[in-house]
């Protein structure tokens, strides 16, 4: 099992690297950035400063003009007419953009081995020190929808498998199928207009994990507001989340339910709720309980990311989303090797939690 491991920690490292030279690379091609920021907002400001910069400036057969209104070379930034060379040197030199593609991206996966993200372009802070603030608030919600889901699905499940063909698994599925058919960013903006304030009653708060006065109730309080401003989101993100674990379940019961061990142990005169819960049960619950970091993950970076945009979260997923809309390139790779980091190692607790529900399982005798 240890050589196992050891295997898989070190295909994690090829793993990680391609993705994020996918991205780095793709995101280099698009159009925008921070440098065309930068460059918006000093021909946005209006101030004198400015105008000092840009006064006189215009076109000379394509090209820009300087302070003196002589010609220069054309800027290769869209929207940069107008401005000095001098200073669009000194914002790429502010952001990198002063060094190659490559050379920036060798640097930055050096620094990221040291999970040294740098610092944020537009929030004068450490990419570590925002993803530190940020991911409490995404693995809380994470794991308090996967362990409802959990909680919901598995019973379900097992229900429907004992029943099936009833008419509790005939409505039951019905919705199973709503819960398939809605997802669950549109459930939350439902769920928004119906009872945070959209149109109808504010029962329940739209932003945050917290009321602005927390730090001033007690300690019971605190609990319940928390829980409070949880109702919304955990709703949306289970009832987007619960349908497939349930079916899941259910069809594991059923093909362990017809398996000749179950027959015999009837036979032997064995009640059925030894029959279920004794001998089907561990061995129908191998891939659910083993899906859980499957499931944290998909939750977490999936259907997550929309719920906290929706719900103003300031979690990772609102942090990706707002640094992706901002071109905040360091909080973009920071939170993409976090997420990415995170991920593979869920994937393997994932394949170790096989193991530990059925120890006949051996990982030894495979490749990877």
């Amino acid at each position: 099992m240890l050589a196992y491991i050891a295997r898989r920690l070190l295909l994690m490292i090829p793993t990680l690297f391609g993705i994020m030279t996918i991205n780095f690379f793709i995101v280099q091609a698009a159009p925008g950035g921070p440098v065309e920021r930068t460059i918006a907002e000093i021909k946005g400001t209006g101030t004198d400063a400015t105008a000092r910069i840009t006064g006189g400036a215009g076109d000379a057969a394509g090209g820009q003009t300087g302070p003196a209104g002589m010609p220069t070379a054309p800027s290769e930034y869209r929207g940069a007419r107008g401005l000095p060379p001098e200073l669009i040197k000194e914002i790429e030199k502010l952001y990198g953009f002063d060094k190659p593609p490559l050379e920036r991206f060798v640097g930055m996966m050096r620094n990221y081995l040291l999970f040294d993200f740098g610092k944020s372009f537009f929030r004068d802070r450490s990419v570590i020190d925002l993803v530190k603030d940020k991911l409490p608030v995404s693995i809380s919600i994470g794991l308090w929808s996967t362990l409802l889901i959990y909680l919901i699905s598995i019973p379900l499940g097992i229900s429907k498998a004992v029943r099936d063909g009833s008419s509790f698994d005939i409505w039951s599925s019905a919705v199973v199928v709503v819960g398939y058919a809605i997802p669950g960013f549109l459930f939350a903006i439902f769920l928004v207009v119906l009872f945070a304030g959209g149109k109808y009653v504010t029962w329940f708060p739209l932003r945050g994990l917290i009321s602005p006065n927390w730090p001033d109730l007690s300690w019971p309080a605190r609990i319940i507001d928390y829980l409070w401003h949880l109702v919304l989101p955990i709703t949306a993100l289970v009832v987007g989340g619960f349908a497939g674990l349930t079916m899941l379940t259910k069809n594991s019961f059923i093909e362990e339910i017809n398996k000749q061990y179950v027959v015999t142990a009837r036979a032997k005169g064995l009640s059925e709720r030894r029959v279920m819960y004794g001998h089907v049960f561990r061995n129908a619950m191998l891939i659910v309980i083993a899906q859980f970091p499957a499931a944290f993950i998909a939750i977490l970076f999936t259907g997550a990311l929309l719920i906290e945009v929706i719900f103003s979260l300031d979690g990772l997923g609102l942090l990706g989303f707002e640094s992706a809309i901002n071109r905040d390139y360091p909080v973009m790779f920071g939170t993409l090797y976090v997420f990415t980091l995170l991920g593979l190692l869920l994937n393997l607790i994932g394949d170790l939690m096989y193991v530990v529900t059925d120890p006949r399982i051996d990982f030894e005798s495979r490749d990877v």
